[in-house]
């Protein structure tokens, strides 16, 4: 689980991607220039284990957008957190899964 409190890399996806992991499921928030709104905003993407996200099909990929703010991050962390608990297994199943099924 993301821990809120410690989960700070707002400057950080400013100037990079941030990608992660937690139990089988990878995640990447990235900034993008969105143009329903106009303006700068965090692409939070997940996605099963093993692969990283330029290999991995897009239809295993979920993504949302949320604003470039702290606030932000916050909901880019509770989606996150919502993603992995509701799709545990799902998780779990990719990460045990043998890289010769591939």
């Amino acid at each position: 689980m993301i821990d809120k409190e410690s989960f700070h890399p707002l400057n950080y996806i400013k100037k990079e991607e941030y990608s992660g992991s937690m139990d089988g499921m990878r995640y990447l928030l990235k900034k993008v220039h969105s143009e329903e709104t106009d303006s700068d905003v965090i692409r939070v993407t997940v996605w099963p284990e093993p692969l990283n996200v330029l290999r991995t099909p897009e239809e295993q990929k979920t993504s949302i957008e949320v604003p470039l703010t702290k606030e932000g991050v916050d909901e880019a962390a509770d989606w996150l957190n919502e993603q992995y608990e509701t799709r545990l297994d799902y998780w779990q199943e990719q990460k045990n899964r043998p890289w010769t099924a591939l």
